[in-house]
Protein backbone atom coordinates (compact mmCIF):
# COMPACT_ATOMS: atom_id res chain seq x y z
CA UNK A 1 0.00 0.00 0.00
CA UNK A 2 1.19 3.34 -0.54
CA UNK A 3 -0.08 6.80 0.90
CA UNK A 4 -1.04 9.22 -1.81
CA UNK A 5 1.35 12.23 -2.09
CA UNK A 6 -0.12 16.16 -1.70
CA UNK A 7 0.19 17.73 -5.39
CA UNK A 8 2.86 20.52 -5.20
CA UNK A 9 1.81 23.83 -4.39
CA UNK A 10 2.29 26.05 -7.71
CA UNK A 11 4.09 28.93 -8.07
CA UNK A 12 2.56 31.87 -7.25
CA UNK A 13 4.35 33.32 -10.34
CA UNK A 14 2.12 31.23 -12.38
CA UNK A 15 -1.04 32.60 -10.41
CA UNK A 16 -0.81 35.52 -11.34
CA UNK A 17 -3.54 35.10 -13.98
CA UNK A 18 -5.87 33.47 -12.13
CA UNK A 19 -6.66 36.31 -8.96
CA UNK A 20 -9.03 33.68 -7.54
CA UNK A 21 -6.84 31.17 -7.30
CA UNK A 22 -4.06 33.23 -6.45
CA UNK A 23 -5.59 34.59 -3.56
CA UNK A 24 -6.58 30.72 -2.25
CA UNK A 25 -3.02 29.93 -2.39
CA UNK A 26 -1.91 32.82 -0.69
CA UNK A 27 -4.50 32.04 1.93
CA UNK A 28 -3.40 28.14 2.59
CA UNK A 29 0.53 29.51 2.86
CA UNK A 30 -0.70 31.82 5.22
CA UNK A 31 -2.53 29.12 7.47
CA UNK A 32 0.18 26.84 7.34
CA UNK A 33 2.55 29.53 8.59
CA UNK A 34 0.27 30.71 11.61
CA UNK A 35 -0.76 26.94 12.00
CA UNK A 36 3.72 26.75 12.18
CA UNK A 37 4.17 29.60 14.65
CA UNK A 38 1.66 28.79 17.02
CA UNK A 39 3.10 25.03 17.45
CA UNK A 40 6.34 26.66 18.11
CA UNK A 41 5.01 29.17 20.73
CA UNK A 42 3.36 25.99 22.76
CA UNK A 43 7.00 24.33 22.46
CA UNK A 44 8.24 27.21 24.49
CA UNK A 45 8.29 31.06 25.05
CA UNK A 46 11.28 32.79 24.70
CA UNK A 47 13.35 35.31 26.60
CA UNK A 48 15.58 37.55 25.06
CA UNK A 49 17.91 39.89 27.27
CA UNK A 50 20.83 42.17 27.05
CA UNK A 51 23.68 40.24 27.38
CA UNK A 52 26.63 42.70 29.42
CA UNK A 53 29.88 42.04 31.84
CA UNK A 54 30.43 44.00 35.02
CA UNK A 55 33.71 43.02 37.33
CA UNK A 56 33.94 39.92 35.19
CA UNK A 57 30.84 38.19 35.43
CA UNK A 58 28.32 37.77 32.61
CA UNK A 59 24.63 38.97 33.44
CA UNK A 60 21.28 39.97 31.38
CA UNK A 61 19.56 42.40 31.76
CA UNK A 62 15.60 42.11 30.23
CA UNK A 63 15.38 43.61 26.62
CA UNK A 64 12.04 45.50 27.96
CA UNK A 65 14.15 47.39 30.68
CA UNK A 66 17.10 48.74 28.11
CA UNK A 67 16.24 51.53 25.67
CA UNK A 68 19.48 51.91 24.19
CA UNK A 69 23.11 51.24 24.32
CA UNK A 70 25.57 54.03 24.09
CA UNK A 71 29.66 54.45 23.98
CA UNK A 72 30.80 56.37 26.79
CA UNK A 73 30.38 60.00 25.88
CA UNK A 74 33.36 62.23 25.56
CA UNK A 75 31.99 64.49 28.22
CA UNK A 76 30.39 64.50 31.33
CA UNK A 77 29.23 67.20 34.16
CA UNK A 78 30.18 66.53 37.39
CA UNK A 79 26.65 67.20 39.89
CA UNK A 80 28.16 69.15 42.69
CA UNK A 81 27.13 67.15 46.09
CA UNK A 82 26.28 63.79 44.44
CA UNK A 83 28.06 60.56 45.44
CA UNK A 84 31.29 59.43 43.69
CA UNK A 85 28.77 56.15 41.95
CA UNK A 86 26.91 59.53 39.81
CA UNK A 87 29.66 60.15 37.27
CA UNK A 88 27.58 63.12 35.86
CA UNK A 89 25.40 64.36 33.20
CA UNK A 90 26.12 63.94 29.86
CA UNK A 91 24.12 65.72 27.17
CA UNK A 92 22.83 62.86 24.91
CA UNK A 93 20.92 63.83 21.61
CA UNK A 94 19.79 67.33 23.13
CA UNK A 95 18.61 65.29 26.59
CA UNK A 96 20.48 65.31 29.88
CA UNK A 97 21.25 61.77 31.25
CA UNK A 98 22.95 60.93 34.86
CA UNK A 99 25.40 58.75 33.94
CA UNK A 100 25.84 56.60 36.88
CA UNK A 101 28.79 53.68 37.22
CA UNK A 102 26.73 50.54 38.41
CA UNK A 103 29.79 48.79 39.56
CA UNK A 104 30.74 51.38 41.86
CA UNK A 105 27.02 51.97 43.09
CA UNK A 106 27.36 48.04 44.29
CA UNK A 107 30.14 48.75 45.89
CA UNK A 108 32.36 46.65 43.46
CA UNK A 109 34.81 49.19 42.71
CA UNK A 110 34.91 51.96 40.16
CA UNK A 111 34.36 50.75 36.16
CA UNK A 112 37.50 51.41 33.95
CA UNK A 113 36.90 52.71 31.31
CA UNK A 114 38.20 51.15 28.02
CA UNK A 115 37.18 50.78 24.71
CA UNK A 116 34.75 48.17 25.57
CA UNK A 117 33.33 50.17 27.84
CA UNK A 118 29.26 51.27 27.48
CA UNK A 119 26.30 52.90 28.92
CA UNK A 120 23.09 50.80 29.05
CA UNK A 121 20.55 53.51 28.87
CA UNK A 122 17.73 52.45 31.21
CA UNK A 123 14.08 52.35 29.96
CA UNK A 124 12.12 53.79 32.83
CA UNK A 125 9.09 56.31 32.76
CA UNK A 126 10.73 58.27 35.59
CA UNK A 127 14.39 57.93 35.98
CA UNK A 128 16.29 58.39 33.43
CA UNK A 129 19.65 57.04 34.10
CA UNK A 130 22.58 55.75 31.54
CA UNK A 131 24.12 53.06 33.61
CA UNK A 132 27.89 51.88 33.10
CA UNK A 133 29.73 48.84 32.01
CA UNK A 134 33.14 46.98 31.58
CA UNK A 135 30.96 45.81 28.08
CA UNK A 136 27.81 44.81 26.46
CA UNK A 137 27.61 41.48 24.31
CA UNK A 138 24.56 41.71 22.55
CA UNK A 139 21.21 40.10 22.77
CA UNK A 140 21.21 36.37 24.33
CA UNK A 141 17.67 34.52 23.62
CA UNK A 142 16.96 31.75 25.97
CA UNK A 143 13.57 29.52 26.15
CA UNK A 144 11.87 30.28 29.35
CA UNK A 145 11.78 26.45 30.27
CA UNK A 146 15.82 27.81 31.12
CA UNK A 147 14.86 29.76 33.79
CA UNK A 148 15.47 29.17 37.60
CA UNK A 149 14.02 31.39 40.26
CA UNK A 150 17.78 30.59 42.24
CA UNK A 151 20.50 33.66 41.22
CA UNK A 152 24.41 32.01 41.95
CA UNK A 153 26.75 34.48 44.11
CA UNK A 154 28.02 37.26 42.01
CA UNK A 155 30.94 39.06 42.38
CA UNK A 156 30.12 42.59 41.90
CA UNK A 157 27.87 42.16 44.77
CA UNK A 158 24.52 42.36 43.48
CA UNK A 159 22.57 39.82 44.21
CA UNK A 160 19.53 41.82 46.05
CA UNK A 161 18.73 43.15 42.19
CA UNK A 162 19.09 39.65 40.57
CA UNK A 163 15.87 37.99 39.26
CA UNK A 164 16.64 34.65 38.95
CA UNK A 165 19.17 33.28 36.41
CA UNK A 166 19.10 31.50 32.87
CA UNK A 167 20.96 28.34 33.17
CA UNK A 168 22.38 26.59 29.43
CA UNK A 169 24.48 23.48 30.13
CA UNK A 170 26.81 24.84 32.72
CA UNK A 171 26.41 28.35 32.07
CA UNK A 172 24.68 30.73 34.15
CA UNK A 173 23.44 33.83 33.21
CA UNK A 174 21.64 35.67 36.50
CA UNK A 175 19.23 38.32 35.44
CA UNK A 176 20.21 41.47 36.98
CA UNK A 177 16.52 43.82 37.18
CA UNK A 178 17.60 47.15 36.04
CA UNK A 179 13.87 48.58 38.01
CA UNK A 180 14.55 47.44 41.04
CA UNK A 181 18.35 49.23 40.72
CA UNK A 182 16.57 52.16 39.82
CA UNK A 183 13.62 52.41 42.25
CA UNK A 184 15.85 51.23 45.68
CA UNK A 185 16.37 53.32 48.27
CA UNK A 186 19.99 53.42 47.91
CA UNK A 187 19.69 54.77 44.34
CA UNK A 188 17.26 57.44 45.36
CA UNK A 189 20.01 58.66 47.68
CA UNK A 190 22.26 60.55 45.52
CA UNK A 191 23.18 62.77 47.49
CA UNK A 192 26.92 62.66 49.12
Amino acid sequence: MTEASTPPEPELKSLRDRPFELLAQLERRGRAVSAQVSQEEAAGREWVGVALRMAGDLYLVAREETREVLGVPASTTRVPGARSWIKGLANVRGQLLPIIDLRHFLGSGVTPVTRNTRVVVVNHREIPAGLLVDEVLGFRRFAESEFSGDAPPTVARCERYLAGAFRRGQEQWPVLSLRQVLESPAFAEAAA
